[in-house]
């Protein structure tokens, strides 16, 4: 596992718990940022992945 897998599933954690206050707080704000960290944090993850596949077929 590499650093850009590890901050992409903590990002995407993050936009979880912030969209889901968003829902609680009823901050539509809040929501879409929840929202915009979950697809931050899955493309960080996607090329932290792409790096161990590129690095277990060198």
């Amino acid at each position: 596992m590499n650093k850009d897998q590890i901050k992409g599933q903590v990002k995407k954690v993050a936009g979880k718990v912030q969209e889901a206050t968003g829902k609680l707080v009823d901050s539509t704000s809040q929501k879409v940022k929840g929202i915009k960290l979950q697809a931050e944090g899955r493309i960080q993850k996607g090329y932290g992945d792409a790096k161990e596949v590129a690095k277990s077929h060198s």
